[in-house]
């Protein structure tokens, strides 16, 4: 990819593409020497000599290798300027009519041409001839289709040759064969046994067991100790790159006792409560006993998959011993990140600088990482924010790997309260960082003057610099657009290092197409990345969601390229960590009994849910891929000729060719007989690869490469204009995606959905952990914003409830999902629902203290008991779960208390909703969280901001709050008989006020910092004493005795 090709927009549909040059200042690029191809403008490269590659030595007309080896394999084999006969050159393989050449570098294990050209992969196939958008005639006659293994019925072609991999089987199998023959370089041994068939006929037994083990670690021949001093390294890095922690059995064990204990309980309870009616208030007592059985069930689906809760620990020494060794090719898989923002205003621009300022600085190979931008809302202001940001780039990533600082984004960098000098011993830091933030402070200017031009839109539109009008004024309708502001050229920075690429993307929006919000862009963003880069492995990040640990990614790397662990694993999880939440985290921002208690349960079952944000995939699991199967236990088969005990030998359904040394002529032979056959087949699984992933043949092609890459032939011009074809509006149309790739269009909590479908088909995710919080991010800290942003996350979990893939009916014919975690998901989605009950339930204590009936009879001392020991169990429960996750006892409390806040509030209209979408088709609107902060510290905590939201949580406080004061007085007016009653009345109001405490303090304000507590005792003590001064009234004299005027003398 070329960084200053341009900003290239296009439609796919409407025939149309545009480059636009100019829209940005020059940059001061490091000077490159070398020819340049004229066919696909990459550089000529160098020979294996280390001498300037030439193709022809008649005119020596400028021609890269991989352009030279596509024209003499899949051309006329003539040099386009003099036509002469490209002769064969050193490394490169042989084609027809290189017989009659010397034969100067034959490759010992080469494969014969009649072998290679039967073979011809279906990567190359399928990208002759559709490099560009041309359907024309001579395209079509001239393609052919060659076999394509489809599905796990098909059978081998004639004569391929196998290459099994270490994490992939059955159809998958296929694409390890096509990705090694996508590349014309030759495959090392230690990459996999493809020639194991082959070379053990020729080895002895000693020379196959080295080879086997040599397969096995992928560490290369066992050396002798004595002979090899760095044998103790070999060793350290043949060790499992993770492992599990499991919880110390002294903590674990009385958790699970007494969650049974709890259990039992709760069952007596509930029989005393049902068998116990209250004969005077049926239908309170009615309404409680349906309450208490609802929480009984949603507390059975929270509380047992957090049964094997487990640790784990990563081993990043281990990962670069075995993948970064010196003096050998950096072997660590590459990486796409993707990024996503929609309204600069709700999501300023410096945020999201300093996100991808933070991955381009990250701990990684820079040719091994690419970070996207999606921008959803095709704003200028976000585009020219992230050219400043490729520019600042150039400075401050040469800064952060030189001086090993964190977090690498700057705003968090510079605002820490920390001793930046510690374990600095360069005495050039001090100096270097004043320039640094002096550097910042005036990219923040930059960036901020933007933001203040786009808050007013020109009458004819924005204009970028060249006076072209910007493609995405009108932001519901324009044609895609993709920029590479950091990329092979161009991408250095001011030291001369090169720099990771950097992509601005945004993709077509027509009105009369369904785009599906963030996951329609998720979408895109894989298959841009597919086109441009293919890496293996995907990192999601929210704008606000920065890098606060440089190696977060090896990290994750420990689980998806171990040998024994990754084979199976569709995505490492992170936990959320934020900035900017008050001491106290008021409305439980911080998540953490969710993050730290809830993931560590999963953990230990099939992975962790899918969170939306700070997760690594794998490219294949989100391709709709299932995992590799493990190996199965040999069957007994018997011979066909006596009747003995096992199985009968099946008859191969198709024959195998070329497995007892047939010769040239009986290969031929069957290849003329079912050549009908495999084209039908090629045709029909060409048709299944475009139904599944649409019809890009570049995009299809990479599909299939497991370990990523793109083929050599394609030119950057070529990819950048697939890649607009790829995020056109109807590319999607007719496909599987969004139904079976990708991210799963259906609700707006997408990341349940794909996590979900990803562990229906058998994958398992890992819960990573750090030390150090991978990422961190923002949280709307204003009571109005949370419960907004709470609302949207139960309204997707009911769309999910009411949906075709409900964890309640879906996924049961495959049998990959385990019980436990479909409970967990089970719970995800019917969470919200318990609103109504609680609802109900935080309206009872009122109802009760204002009519003076209670939904509980006299209790004998014997039922007591179970009161006593259903709350004890609670209470214990809840202890011994902080004791084996670290949750403080303050975080476990908020918890509970917004529990109870959202769930008669943001849950109870998110149910509401979610109803009327269902059964009247009425839909609501995606509303995006603002992260923007106050200058202030917390002064947003304090912001009141009305919202319907605030209502019923409002009104059952009101109600309570008078219930309490209505009983008070009803009890001083009946006297001390009716004070036994009142207290058990009283106790479930104060249950409600105390879990409603955080909700009034943010319906209150700051009020001149007052404290909230002394205004609510206040207002209560006052009516309180106000009831018991009408009740005793002092100052009017009591006479002792009957009063005579009212019953008479005789009474």
């Amino acid at each position: 990819m070329e960084a200053s090709a341009g900003l290239v927009a296009g439609s796919h549909n409407r025939n149309e593409l545009v480059v636009i040059h100019g829209h940005e200042e020059p940059k001061t690029l490091k000077n490159l020497n070398g020819q340049v191809c004229e066919i696909c403008g990459d550089e000529v490269g160098l020979t294996v000599d280390g001498e300037l590659f030439v193709a022809c030595n008649e005119c020596g007309f400028p021609v890269c290798r991989p352009c030279y080896e596509y024209e003499r394999r899949e051309g006329n084999q003539l040099c386009p300027q003099c036509k002469t006969r490209y002769k064969r050159l050193k490394g490169s393989p042989r084609v027809e009519g290189d017989d009659d050449e010397e034969d100067i570098d034959d490759i010992e294990h080469e494969f014969n041409m009649d072998e290679q050209k039967k073979n011809t992969d279906i990567a190359e196939a399928m990208l002759h001839g559709k490099m560009s958008y041309g359907r024309g005639p001579e395209d079509e006659e001239s393609v052919q289709y060659p076999a394509v293994v489809a599905g796990g019925r098909s059978r081998p072609v004639s004569g391929e040759f196998p290459i099994p991999n270490h994490a992939y089987s059955g159809d998958q199998m296929m694409g390890s064969s096509l990705h090694r023959r996508v590349h014309p370089y030759p495959a090392s041994d230690e990459a996999g046994g493809a020639r194991w068939d082959e070379r053990k006929q020729e080895m002895g037994w000693k020379e196959r067991m080295e080879d086997w083990k040599m397969q096995q670690g992928n560490l290369g021949p066992e050396y002798d100790d004595s002979a090899d001093p760095d044998m103790a390294i070999l060793d350290e890095a043949r060790q499992p790159l993770s492992r599990k922690v499991p919880i110390a059995s002294s903590k674990i064990n009385p958790y699970r006792m007494t969650i049974v204990t709890r259990l039992v309980v709760l069952a007596f309870f509930l029989r005393y409560r049902i068998l116990n009616p209250v004969h005077d208030a049926l239908g309170l007592w009615l309404t409680s006993i349906i309450c208490e059985i609802w929480f009984a069930f949603s507390w059975i689906l929270d509380q047992f998959p957090k049964w094997f809760p487990i640790d784990r620990e990563t081993y990043l020494d281990r990962l670069s011993l075995r993948y970064e060794r010196e003096g050998e090719p950096n072997m660590l898989a590459p990486v796409d990140i993707f990024v996503s923002t929609v309204d600069p205003m709700k999501e300023p621009p410096l945020v999201t600088a300093n996100t991808v300022l933070s991955i381009l600085a990250m701990d990684y190979p820079v040719d091994k990482i690419s970070c996207y931008i999606s921008d959803d809302g095709a704003s200028m202001c976000t585009f020219e924010a992230l050219s400043e940001t490729a520019e600042f780039a150039r400075k401050w990533v040469p800064f952060c790997k030189k001086f090993s600082i964190e977090p690498r984004a700057p705003e968090m960098y510079f605002s820490e309260k920390v001793d930046y000098l510690k374990d600095k011993v360069q005495p050039t830091f001090v100096q270097e960082r004043r320039a640094m933030k002096r550097e910042y402070e005036e990219f923040k200017v930059r960036i901020n003057a933007l933001v203040a031009k786009a808050t007013k839109v020109p009458p004819g539109g924005w204009i970028m610099q060249d006076g072209t009008p910007w493609p995405g004024n009108n932001t519901k309708d324009h044609p895609g657009m993709i920029q590479v502001f950091l990329g092979q050229n161009g991408g250095h920075d001011v030291e001369g290092h090169e720099l990771p690429r950097l992509v601005y993307v945004s993709r077509e929006k027509r009105p009369s197409f369904q785009h599906h919000k963030k996951a329609g862009a998720m979408n895109a963003l894989i298959r841009v990345s597919g086109v441009l880069t293919n890496a293996p492995f995907m990192l999601n990040l929210d704008c606000d969601h920065y890098l606060n640990n440089s190696k977060a990614v090896r990290e994750a790397m420990c689980f998806l390229m171990d040998p024994q662990v990754g084979k199976k694993v569709c995505y490492v999880q992170f936990p959320q960590r934020f900035d900017g939440i008050d001491k106290h985290d008021r409305y439980a921002n911080r998540n953490t009994v969710f993050f730290d208690i809830n993931m560590k349960g999963l953990d230990g079952i099939q992975g962790p849910v899918y969170v939306g944000t700070g997760c690594v995939f794998r490219r294949q699991a989100l391709y709709g891929y299932e995992p590799p199967k493990g190996p199965k236990r040999p069957r007994m088969v018997s011979c066909d000729c006596c009747p003995c005990f096992g199985r009968r030998k099946k008859v191969p359904k198709y024959p195998k060719n070329d497995l007892e040394g047939r010769g040239k002529q009986s290969r031929n032979l069957h290849l003329c007989e079912t050549g009908f056959d495999e084209d039908k087949e090629i045709l029909m699984s060409q048709m299944n690869f475009e139904k599944k992933f649409g019809q890009s043949q570049i995009f299809v092609t990479s599909t299939l490469m497991i370990e990523g890459g793109v083929p050599p032939s394609s030119s950057p011009a070529a990819l950048l204009k697939e890649a607009i074809h790829v995020i056109s509006c109807g590319y999607e149309d007719k496909t599987e995606w969004g139904s079976e790739l990708g991210w799963i269009y259906g609700s707006i909590t997408e990341d349940i959905l794909t996590g979900f479908k990803m562990h229906c088909r058998g994958w398992r995710s890992i819960y990573c952990m750090p030390k150090r919080a991978a990422f961190k991010g923002s949280a709307p800290i204003n009571l109005s914003d949370r419960l907004n942003q709470v609302l949207r996350w139960a309204l997707g979990s009911v769309e999910i409830f009411f949906s075709r893939h409900s964890p309640l009916w879906y996924g049961y014919k495959e049998g990959n999902l385990k019980w436990l975690e479909r409970f967990a998901y089970v719970n995800t989605t019917v969470y919200p629902f318990t609103s109504l009950p609680l609802l109900a339930y935080c309206t009872l204590p009122a109802i009760c203290l204002l009519t003076g009936k209670f939904i509980m009879p006299e209790i004998s001392t014997f039922a007591s008991l179970f009161f006593i020991a259903l709350f004890l169990s609670i209470f214990v429960t809840g202890i011994l779960e902080l004791r084996w996750s670290g949750v403080s006892i303050e975080e476990w409390w908020r918890n509970e208390q917004f529990w109870v806040i959202g769930g008669v509030s943001a849950h109870l209209f998110a149910v509401i909703q979610g109803l009327l979408k269902v059964l009247a088709g009425i839909d609501t609107n995606f509303t995006v969280t603002s992260k923007a902060t106050d200058d202030e510290d917390f002064g947003e905590l304090y912001a009141f901001k009305w919202t319907t939201l605030l209502i019923p949580p409002t009104t059952i406080l009101i109600i309570n709050l008078v219930g309490v004061v209505a009983g008070i007085s009803d009890a001083i007016n009946n006297g001390y008989q009716s004070w036994g009653p009142l207290f058990g009345k009283l106790f479930f109001s104060f249950w409600v006020i105390v879990h409603l405490y955080p909700f009034l303090k943010g319906l209150m304000g700051r009020q001149n910092r007052t404290p909230t507590i002394v205004i609510i005792w206040s207002v209560l003590l006052a009516s309180i004493f106000s009831l018991l001064w009408v009740r005793i009234d002092p100052f009017i004299l009591k006479t002792k005795g009957p009063d005579t005027k009212r019953c008479g003398i005789n009474c």
